[in-house]
């Protein structure tokens, strides 16, 4: 059980909680943090001021607030005063499930309060199940590969793993792709939990990784850290893990803080995907011929069996890549249409017939149980896809297994419903939710109705700190040869983001025939966390990334220089395809708003503290200069 930890203020009976939070935090940034040599703010009271009546009277509110403006400071103060009041942890909801680290990384903001505050605050991460070492995958490769670094992490997996006598009290938390760092993206994908995994009738799943740390953070007293991704596959899934006996992902919180919550919506669709794979349908389905079931039952399930492989077969023949994508599109034809009425009214016959076998006593409950559910969950993707302009679906392929994937393309009814309905604070926080101050395209898109709203410009002098150069594209030789002599007149000390992993891929093979006098750094070759780590540490180093546009945090000398290969559009692919084509401007509703956050983004990461100073270096077509560089110009600092 979670032990309730006291209050870092003093309420009496007759005192109001809000009244005393009120004096408390006015006593920390008006006294306490400029003793400790921290710069008193008027942004940060400001903010104060907001969250304090958003959090009294349990409202959602858009907290935008620039770089420097101390915001998460601010957040943290309430998130943490208000879970102790409760009884209940605070959710932190970051951006992306690999950077969630920087909250707690060594001189973060969460340590920097702890010791000016004299707080021990007990923040815990909950981190995906894909960011967890899958044994079963692990130890099922080791007989196949002698690839040392895989083989380095089975050497490092506790005994008590493996020993099947061993006591639960022996049992240690491990797995987290953290205690890796060696091992490159490409490589973990191979031994780390993916979505095909059957966990319930795994022989290691109460000492597998993922059900340790999970343990573990479930106990947090104060603050729970995750990503959008894995709070928004909470928010899908409670209920049902409820029905199956198992506990929600997280527990009861007392307040969600979305910090880079512009990025929610993506995360909520994401959240809802449904994905269907050949081998798991068939894997399912063969699992029931060899149960005790009745001669109809069998025969539906060979039917089921012979339509699906014509299904994924007529998937594979139709879907087209898309470039800069992994997903492959794929249109309803009528023949596919046909296939999938098929199918539904053949799954839905079998979960008819399923009742009368389960009540026979011939089959095993548990095997009932997960054919039965995998049914359910077939039989609704099938009904999704069969919807016009209810679903956005794709393929995705990899050398063994091919996989339809399905996601809602709108999910404000389910958010508003499951999680803005609820009677508590939510605090979106970033420096870039309005478009001109106007927060009503992220409240539509998330289904939120009502709430507060405020902005508060970066403290920073822009002018003075910032030099932002624009610059013009003929060719990609040039571009790259140009981006060299960038590097290298600046020693290193740079950050070049990508608009793609492809773009990224090109330039790193590109880059293998120079020369450079300093470290190159790409994302994806290690853990994330370890690389920032690396380019923080080495000062000459060059960081290359196409996800690290946001939470990306590395003030001083180590990041003088942000080049910005292309402007960062969003991809082709199925999901923005369909934004495109609901919407009646998609270029002024889909493609400028995502373009420029994500620009505003990107130069963002250059200028941390009031002591950084560099240069930001936009790269643009001929054409986009053109159409959009007076648009551009309107949205940088300098």
């Amino acid at each position: 059980m979670t032990r309730k930890r006291a209050l870092p203020f003093t309420v009496s009976k007759t005192e109001n909680f809000f009244d005393r939070l009120g004096e408390y935090v006015g006593d920390v940034f008006y006294d306490i943090l400029p003793e400790q040599g921290f710069e008193l703010r008027d942004e940060q009271i400001y903010m104060a001021f907001q969250l304090e009546n958003a959090f009294k009277n349990k409202r959602t509110i858009f907290a935008e607030a620039g770089v420097g403006t101390g915001k998460t400071f601010v957040y943290l103060l309430y998130a943490i005063c208000y879970a102790r009041y409760k009884g209940q942890p605070a959710i932190i909801s970051c951006a992306d499930e690999t950077l969630i680290e920087q909250l707690v990384k060594k001189n973060g903001d969460i340590e920097k309060l702890e010791k000016a505050l004299g707080l021990e605050i007990d923040v815990r991460l909950a981190k995906a199940r894909e960011q967890y070492v899958c044994v079963r995958k692990l130890d099922a490769i080791a007989d196949t590969t002698d690839d040392e670094d895989i083989m380095r992490v089975l050497d490092e997996i506790p005994e008590f793993v493996f020993d099947k006598g061993s006591s639960m009290t022996a049992f240690e938390r491990y797995g987290d792709r953290k205690e890796y760092p060696w091992v490159s993206n490409e490589k973990w994908e191979t031994i780390a939990w993916d979505p095909l995994e059957q966990c319930s009738t795994c022989e290691f799943r109460h000492r597998s990784g993922q059900t340790l740390n999970r343990e573990y953070y479930r106990h947090a007293s104060d603050i729970i850290i995750c990503s959008h991704d894995f709070y928004m596959e909470h928010i899908w899934t409670k209920e049902s893990r409820k029905r199956e006996g198992q506990m929600p992902l997280l527990p009861e919180a007392s307040s969600v803080i979305f910090d880079e919550g512009h990025l929610l919506e993506f995360a909520a669709q994401k959240g809802l995907t449904y994905r269907y794979n050949l081998n798991t349908v068939t894997n399912v389905l063969t699992g029931y011929l060899g149960q005790d079931a009745r001669e109809k039952s069998l025969l539906l399930v060979e039917d089921i069996l012979m339509l699906n492989d014509e299904f994924f077969d007529i998937l594979g023949d139709i879907a087209v890549p898309v470039e800069g994508s992994n997903r492959q599109e794929i249109q309803i034809t009528q023949e596919l249409k046909s296939m999938i009425e098929q199918l539904h009214e053949k799954v839905d016959k079998l979960l008819e017939e399923l009742v009368f076998d389960s009540e026979l006593f011939t089959m095993d409950d548990y095997h009932i149980k997960i054919i039965e559910e995998y049914l359910e969950f077939f039989a609704y993707g099938l009904s999704l896809l069969n919807k016009d302009d209810e679903g956005i679906y794709w393929i995705e392929e990899n050398d063994s297994t091919t996989t339809l994937v399905i996601m809602p393309r709108l999910v404000e009814n389910v958010l508003k419903k499951e999680v803005f309905s609820k009677d508590m604070p939510f605090v979106f926080s970033s420096a870039t939710l309005s478009q001109g101050g106007d927060f009503s395209y992220i409240a539509s898109s998330l289904g939120i109705e009502g709430y507060d709203s405020f902005s508060v410009d970066s403290p920073f002098d822009y002018k003075e700190q910032m030099e932002v150069n624009l610059l013009v594209e003929t060719n990609r030789q040039e571009k790259y040869l140009e981006i060299a002599k960038q590097l290298n007149e600046n020693n290193g000390s740079s950050l070049v983001l990508f608009a793609s992993q492809e773009e990224m891929n090109h330039f790193q093979e590109w880059s293998k025939n120079q020369e450079w006098p300093f470290s190159m750094l790409y994302e994806g070759e290690q853990e994330i966390s370890e690389i920032v780590r690396k380019f923080q540490k080495d000062e000459s180093s060059v960081l290359c990334a196409h996800h690290l546009w946001e939470g990306l945090d590395v003030p001083g000398k180590a990041l003088s220089q942000v080049i910005i290969t292309s402007l960062p559009f969003p991809p082709k692919d199925p999901v923005f395809k369909a934004k495109r084509k609901h919407a009646l401007d998609p270029e002024k509703e889909i493609e400028l708003p995502y373009m420029l956050l994500r620009l505003r983004q990107g130069i963002g990461r250059l200028i941390r503290t009031k002591e950084d100073a560099g240069v930001v270096c936009i790269w643009l077509t001929e054409a986009e200069q053109e159409k959009y560089l007076s648009t551009i110009k309107e949205i940088l600092p300098v």
